[in-house]
C-alpha cells in the first residue's frame, strides 16, 4: 500500500523523540525556529487540530505504519514556521533561509528512516529494494513553495538540488498565501468565505515569479507538480506553463461534490488524468465530506461509503490514498485515527472494490512514482 502523503517528519521537528513526551521535549527547539514560543505554538498546534486527546500523540511513526501495512510512505518535508513565520507580516515574501530549514529536516529524516532501518528513495533501485526486503520505502515531498527560495535564481537551482536528494512532489501553495502561488481555503475549523475575510488574496498573480520558477524547475528536472492547495488560476496557470508530457498530480485532495474550493472540479480533474496523474484521497472529514455528509462519519463503513463517492467521481485508474495524517485535519475520518488504522481501511476497499483495490490502494501512486525516478 502507498500513502502519498502522510507527515511522518513532523515529529522530529524540535528533536522530539516520543510522542507522549511532546509536552517536555517541544521545548528543545533548534534556535533557528526561535526558540520556546514557536515550540509553544507548535505544541498547542498538534494538540488542538492534530491529536485526537489533548495528551494523545503523532499519528505517523514507524511502527504504525508498518501495521497499517504502508510499504510506500510519501514523507512530506514541512517546517510550519517557515510559513507561519511569526516575526512577518501576513503575505510576506519567502526568506532564503527557509530552504537551509528545509533541508535540515529532509537530513534529519534520512537519518531517521535509515536509523530504523528502512529505505530512503532516491533512485529506482531503491524502490526495488524495499520491496525485495520488506522495509518501508520512504520518498521526501515537499510542501509548500516558500521553502525554496527567495529569488526566481534560487528557487531553481534549488529545486534542482532536491531533485537529486529524490524529492517526488512539491506542493506550491499551502495554507496561506506567500507570495508563490494561490492557495484554497484548507483550514478545518475555518468556513471558506471567513477564511477569505481573514486571509484575502484578491489582486495577487495566481503564480507569481517565484512560483513560475518553481514549475518550469520542477517540470526540467522532474519533481512533479502537486496542485492540492492551489486556487483554480494557479491550477490554471501551472498547466499552462508545463511541457505537454509533464506529470501533474494532487497528493491529498477530493471530488468537489459541494462548495470547497480545496477538492476538484471535472475540468481540473480530467487535465490531471490526461497526463496520466493520480489524486490521493485526503482523510479529512472537512474535506471529503463536503456535500457528501452533513455530519462527520464515526465509523469505518460509514468512511467507506464517503470514499466509494469519490472513487466513483474521480475513476479508479486515477485515486489512490493521500492520507494526510499528521497534517493538522483533525478530525480525521471514521475509523481512521493513525496510520495503524489504514489496513483495515485498505481491507475495507478491497472488499468493495475487488477488481480495482490494487489500482486505488498501490498501482495508481506507483505509476506515478515509477515514471518519476525512472
Amino acid at each position: 500500500m502507498v500513502d502519498l502523503h502522510c507527515h511522518y517528519p513532523m515529529h522530529l521537528l524540535g528533536g522530539v523523540e516520543a510522542p507522549r513526551d511532546v509536552a517536555e521535549k517541544m521545548l528543545r527547539v533548534r534556535a533557528r525556529e526561535a526558540g520556546k514560543l514557536r515550540a509553544a505554538v507548535l505544541h498547542i498546534a498538534a494538540r488542538l487540530f492534530n491529536f485526537r486527546h489533548w495528551d494523545g500523540g503523532w499519528r505517523v511513526s514507524v511502527p504504525l505504519l508498518q501495521q497499517g501495512g504502508v510499504n510506500v510512505a510519501c514523507s512530506v518535508l514541512y517546517r510550519p514556521f517557515s510559513e507561519m513565520d511569526l516575526d512577518e507580516p501576513y503575505g510576506a515574501p519567502p526568506e532564503s533561509a527557509y530552504y537551509d530549514r528545509l533541508v535540515e529536516l529532509l537530513d534529519a529524516t534520512e537519518q531517521d528512516v535509515e536509523a530504523r532501518g528502512h529505505i530512503v528513495v532516491r533512485a529506482a533501485d531503491d524502490l526495488q529494494r524495499a520491496q525485495r526486503t520488506g522495509r518501508i520505502a520512504f520518498v521526501h515531498c515537499v510542501e509548500g513553495g516558500f521553502h525554496l527560495g527567495a529569488t526566481p535564481a534560487e528557487v531553481t537551482e534549488h529545486v534542482h538540488e532536491l531533485a537529486e536528494r529524490g524529492v517526488l512532489y512539491i506542493t506550491l501553495a499551502h495554507l496561506f498565501w506567500r507570495r508563490v502561488a494561490t492557495n484554497a481555503p484548507a483550514l478545518p475549523f475555518l468556513p471558506d468565505a471567513l477564511y477569505d475575510l481573514l486571509f484575502p488574496q484578491s489582486g495577487v498573480p495566481p503564480l507569481t515569479d517565484l512560483g513560475e520558477a518553481a514549475v518550469k524547475a520542477c517540470d526540467e528536472s522532474g519533481i512533479v507538480v502537486d496542485i492540492s492547495h492551489m486556487r483554480e488560476d494557479a491550477i490554471d496557470a501551472t498547466f499552462d506553463l508545463l511541457s505537454p508530457d509533464a506529470q501533474v498530480m494532487a497528493s491529498h485532495a477530493g471530488y468537489r461534490f459541494g462548495g470547497q474550493r480545496y477538492n476538484l472540479t471535472d475540468a481540473t480533474l480530467a487535465r490531471v488524468a490526461a497526463r496520466g496523474g493520480v489524486v490521493g484521497l485526503i482523510l479529512a472529514q472537512h474535506q471529503l465530506n463536503d456535500g457528501v455528509r452533513r455530519t462527520n462519519t464515526r465509523t469505518l463503513a460509514q468512511t467507506l461509503d464517503v470514499i466509494d463517492r469519490h472513487v466513483e467521481k474521480i475513476g479508479p485508474d486515477h485515486v489512490a490514498l493521500g492520507s494526510d495524517l499528521d497534517g493538522f485535519i483533525k478530525p480525521t475520518m471514521g475509523g481512521v485515527e493513525s496510520a495503524a488504522d489504514l489496513q483495515a481501511l485498505a481491507d475495507g476497499i478491497r472488499a468493495r472494490h475487488p477488481g480495482s483495490a490494487d489500482r486505488i490502494l498501490a498501482q495508481n501512486a506507483l505509476r506515478v512514482i515509477d515514471r518519476r525516478f525512472s
